[in-house]
């Protein structure tokens, strides 16, 4: 018979082996759990770490291109109206907005210094003709007797000079008199041109100082707006493209539904160093009086454009700083990012030169991290992008 003692020690040696095995097995299946999961993390951070991007396919721009420019727009004439001569407004005869002829008398000074001056100049005029005559009278009679040697030379010399002088006295007389109501004349403030008063800064019994310094004051501003002037600084790139020919759309805000056509008239044909931009002067008919002088305007100019460019929307472009560039995508699924150089800037869009062709495939809102030969997926039409990537959409 068997030792019972030996059998319950095979016992515990039995029951410790399957125990153990079963440690093992647990042990073994926590190990590879954690191989499987950590090998999945491992999956899914590197296929978070590959950014979803958006793309488009790079196009060339239309035959022509429009920019939109700010307008200066003035009256076609337009001047100041002081007074030629000094003393009181007597009368005024139109008023802000008050349509006027060229020759239109817009008020009258009364000049109590200049009548006294007139008068003076005519009588010292009267003086001057009468001591010539006699002068003259004289200057003969003596030139007789210096014939027959009644006088000596010397005494017809003196009268014939003093005859010479009283002539010139006349004459500087009649150039002080006609000074004088030429100052008369301008006691009626006359309109230069037809157009409409757009300042009166008188009224009657106001003293009123010839000249337009010192304290000469402004009586009227006038201003001719049958037609416009619009100037606009054209930038410098554009610059080369504006022909004598030249037309252009001019939007006011005060009338939103309507357009007025624009023909160049002049250009600076130079370039403002400071601005870097070229001036030129449009004309805008306004013989309906719609328009008014001072206005903002918003001139539309169509421009001619190369066909060898593409335009890309700004929110493909990265900033760096070797220079502006855009990401594309190579035939390997990879990001490659090209150097670009930009021509035009029309707001939400730009012209690119050189850099890229129209069959690209151009990356929309690449992410600053980007850099190339980054392998990119590319989003599913209506699947987000990345989140980086969304952070930079407007």
């Amino acid at each position: 018979m068997s030792d019972p003692s030996s059998k319950s020690q095979h016992s515990h040696r039995l029951r410790g082996w399957i125990l153990l095995l079963v440690l093992l097995a647990i042990a073994g299946w926590g190990i590879i759990t954690r191989l499987e999961a950590a090998s999945a993390l491992r999956h899914e951070t590197q296929e978070d770490a590959v950014p979803t991007v958006a793309v488009m396919k790079a196009s060339h721009g239309a035959a022509t291109e429009g920019i939109v420019l700010p307008g200066t727009v003035q009256a076609w004439h337009e001047a100041p109206i002081y007074a030629r001569t000094s003393g009181y407004i007597k009368s005024w005869n139109t008023d802000i907005g008050a349509p006027v002829k060229a020759g239109d008398i817009l008020a009258e000074i009364e000049t109590p210094e200049v009548d006294a001056q007139t008068h003076q100049a005519e009588a010292d005029l009267a003086t001057a003709e009468a001591n010539n005559q006699l002068a003259q009278t004289t200057a003969k009679r003596w030139a007789i007797l210096l014939k027959t040697n009644s006088v000596s030379k010397q005494e017809a010399d003196e009268k014939l000079s003093d005859a010479a002088a009283k002539e010139a006295a006349v004459a500087s007389a009649k150039a002080s008199l006609d000074r004088l109501k030429q100052l008369e004349d301008f006691k009626r403030v006359i309109a230069p041109f037809d157009g409409i008063i757009t300042a009166r800064n008188t009224d009657v019994g106001a003293l009123i100082n010839a000249g337009s310094s010192g304290t000469g004051l402004e009586l009227f501003h006038i201003a001719e707006t049958d037609k416009l002037r619009v100037y606009v600084q054209v930038p410098e790139y554009d610059a080369p493209f504006i022909k004598p020919d030249l037309t252009a759309e001019v939007n006011f805000a005060e009338h939103p539904q309507q357009s007025y056509t624009a023909t160049l008239v002049h250009s600076a044909d130079a370039i403002d160093p400071s601005s870097r931009t070229l001036l030129i002067q449009l004309e805008v008919d306004n013989s309906k009086g719609e328009l008014l002088p001072g206005s903002y305007a918003e001139v539309h100019i169509k421009l001619p454009s190369d066909a060898t460019t593409v335009h890309l929307p700004v929110n493909t472009l990265l900033f760096r700083g070797d220079g502006t560039k855009v990401a594309t995508i190579d035939s390997d699924g990879k990001a490659l990012l090209k150097s670009i150089t930009i021509g035009r800037d029309y707001g939400k869009e730009v012209e690119v030169t050189s850099g890229v062709a129209a069959d690209d495939t151009i990356i929309v809102n690449p992410p600053d991290s980007l850099i190339t030969g980054q392998p990119v997926r590319i989003a599913k039409p209506n699947q987000p992008a990345s989140d980086e990537q969304d952070k930079k959409k407007p």
